[in-house]
């Protein structure tokens, strides 16, 4: 990992043991400063260093927006500590406590570094900010060479608890961008269950990996998937459970998360154009890297639930094999589909998977995650993930949890009158509208997808934007975020 995080007490000597301490501070309605963090430790860090803070950081103009930092040299003769970092909070609520996170982050982010963080006093902002400054400080690359320096975050408080959540967390994020990252032509379907074998080694998670004849019944699957050179599309099956149940006389709530995993889009026979849009399509099999990720997490954090994640994973290739515009399919259960564009193939290995899930897992809770169709992004941009169900109590959940995690959702409707734009001549559905254009594509997309979900408690959640970032800023790299790990890991553990 391109980070370490630890906990540190709220005390004065493990701060001097850093290279770096970072102090929290916010403008005063009266425009005067002051600090946010622990007064005892801020008071005995500038007694230690013969230093008066407000002084130092009124010579340089601050604004207080979140995220706004200063550096200032220090010395003394029984500390490591050479410089502090002066960091604006803004409101001083847990997004900006995000915000200053990153600032810190990418300020020594390659370097060999140590930094004592005292920004956040709440448990609920330490973690937050926590994870933000691993999120801040990623990297990835296959550059030979020298490594780049690895920075360590104390974040101090005294709930060492607390950071042992956030480093879970923070590592299957990280998890979860690395899959992101790696190249397509390293990262093939059969790659993906390599990378679920190992994640799951010397754990109590189990996989179960399905692959050529064993996928016939998976119609959506194998029409995408069966384009691309040898070794073909993998449904993949992770199963989680806590090691000691806790409940004795009711069963566990079972979640089943099924995750889009194209592990390259082309956009088969209809092409995409430009082919520029084609660069960033290694990051389509998000959905299926944020599910296995966050497994990981829940094995480490052990809540009291049982979890099933399905990877449906393939690359939408072009050859001589690959499914045309007019073919129909015939998707796991049964259900006939009608293929009218070829690069609106996530809804159809979804479909498979949900279908699956419905009749053999018995899920009291189904939830699809997919970078799935560009109309989310135009409808919400880059902050929000689109999110579809009927069920009014769980979206307050998501929404909750996306708050909280800071993976924000956006409940949308699901609009029955639309659903005649799904009707096929020659088969149960069209599985995008064709005939009736009602320039709602996430809606169509999600109104596809319901049909295969059965009567279950199911959420639609398409991360077509928030799982890539087209600037390396802020909490994101360039490239895929991990998004959807920190949302399902939150709601996941509070069932």
């Amino acid at each position: 990992m391109s980070w370490k995080l630890k906990a540190a007490k709220v005390q004065l000597a493990p701060a001097l043991a850093a290279n770096s301490i970072a102090l929290g501070f916010i403008k005063n309605p009266d425009l005067t400063f002051s600090f946010v963090g622990p007064t005892q430790l801020i008071a005995e860090i500038q007694n230690h260093f013969e230093v008066e803070l407000v002084d130092e950081l009124t010579f340089f103009n601050p604004t207080g927006k979140a995220g706004e930092l200063f550096e200032i040299p220090v010395s003394a003769v029984d500390s490591k500590t050479d410089r502090i970092f002066l960091v604006g909070l803004g409101d001083s609520l847990t997004p900006a406590m995000r915000i200053a996170a990153t600032s810190i982050a990418r300020k020594v982010k390659g370097k060999n570094t140590t930094v004592y963080s005292a920004c956040a006093i709440t448990d609920r902002d330490v973690k937050a900010h926590a994870i933000a400054l691993t999120l801040g400080a990623y990297l990835w690359n296959l550059k030979t060479g020298d490594p780049a320096g690895v920075p360590t975050f104390l974040v101090a408080t005294n709930n060492k608890e607390n950071i042992n959540v956030a480093i879970s967390t923070a590592k299957a994020i990280t998890r979860a961008r690395d899959l992101v990252h790696t190249p397509s032509n390293i990262k093939t379907p059969a790659w993906m269950a390599t990378k679920a074998q190992e994640f799951a080694q010397g754990t109590g998670l189990k996989v179960k990996v399905l692959a050529g004849k064993d996928l016939v019944e998976f119609g959506g699957l194998c029409a995408v998937g069966n384009s691309s050179p040898k070794p073909g599309p993998r449904f993949i099956q992770i199963s989680y459970a806590p090691a000691k149940e806790k409940k004795v006389n009711n069963a566990l709530p079972h979640v089943v998360l099924v995750g889009k995993g194209i592990t390259f889009d082309t956009g088969g026979i209809n092409l995409k154009r430009p082919y520029d849009l084609m660069i960033p399509m290694k990051s389509d099999m998000s959905g299926a890297a944020a599910i296995l990720a966050t497994l990981t997490a829940l094995e480490e954090l052990q809540p009291n639930v049982r979890v099933t994640a399905l990877m449906m994973c393939a690359e939408n290739a072009i050859s001589g094999t690959a499914q045309r515009p007019s073919d129909v399919i015939k998707h796991y259960g049964g259900t006939t589909v009608e293929v009218a564009d070829t690069d609106a193939e996530g809804r159809l290995v979804l479909a498979d998977g949900l279908a699956y899930a419905d009749k053999n897992l018995d899920p009291d809770y189904l939830v699809d995650i997919a970078t799935l169709t560009g109309a989310a992004t135009v409808g919400l941009g880059k902050q929000y993930a689109a999110m579809y169900t009927r069920d009014e109590k769980l979206a307050r959940e998501f929404e909750s949890a996306g708050i909280t995690s800071g993976d924000r959702v956006w409940h949308m409707p699901l609009v029955d009158d639309y659903k005649d734009g799904l009707v096929s001549e020659v088969a149960d559905f069209n599985h995008i509208s064709r005939k009736i254009k009602y320039s709602a594509g996430s809606v169509m997309a999600a109104l596809f997808l319901e049909h295969f979900a059965g009567n279950r408690r199911w959420v639609h959640l398409d991360i077509a934007g928030p799982a890539r970032s087209e600037t390396d800023s802020g909490e994101n790299p360039k490239g895929g975020t991990g998004f959807g790990v920190r949302l399902l890991t939150e709601w996941i553990t509070n069932l």
